[in-house]
């Protein structure tokens, strides 16, 4: 694995444009799921292969309204 293929939740809330709180739902409900950093235990990241499979859905879900 790349780590460009790794986000951190600050760079994933930027990405999907939605706050904290959103970014912790997301997590919470599992749609989301973080690894610690293996260098940093404090920072959450984040798979970007995930994230652009949220957007995907989303682009999807706005298109067929």
């Amino acid at each position: 694995m790349q780590p460009d293929d790794l986000l951190t939740t600050a760079q994933v809330r930027e990405m999907l444009g939605i706050s904290k709180k959103k970014m912790a739902a997301l997590i919470a409900s599992g749609e989301l799921h973080t690894q610690p950093d293996p260098l940093d235990k404090r920072i959450k990241l984040i798979r970007r292969s995930e994230v652009d499979a949220l957007l995907d859905r989303s682009s999807k879900l706005e298109r067929a309204a």
